[in-house]
């Protein structure tokens, strides 16, 4: 209906620091951090390359998850403003924003 060939990739759950760990060098994590970023337009506009998108957990990350992630070289940490999102509507949000700045929404 659509005729987009291809979907983002959904991957299984993963604990934080297995996933981390594994982070390839070349892709940028871009994080959705309720207590602030670059605004995450301005960061999507920036960036080239391969990337993905990480929203946290309902009440967000918590202050070692926070320190761990932004302890990754190639982690962003992003804002999606100043309202309080649920988990599952932060990713539909960020998605949405990065295809509209970056992606196939571009004009």
């Amino acid at each position: 209906q659509c005729a987009r060939t291809a979907l983002p990739a959904l991957e299984e759950p993963a604990k934080l620091d297995a996933l981390l760990a594994d982070w390839p060098a070349d892709r940028t994590l871009f994080f959705a951090d309720e207590e602030g970023g670059k605004p995450a337009a301005r960061a999507f506009a920036a960036s080239s390359g391969p990337a993905a998108l990480l929203t946290g957990p309902e009440g967000g990350f918590d202050a070692a998850e926070r320190e761990t992630i932004r302890a990754l070289a190639q982690a962003v940490p992003i804002s999606l403003g100043p309202r309080i999102l649920r988990g599952e509507t932060a990713t539909l949000a960020a998605t949405a924003l990065w295809m509209a700045v970056a992606g196939d929404w571009r004009d």
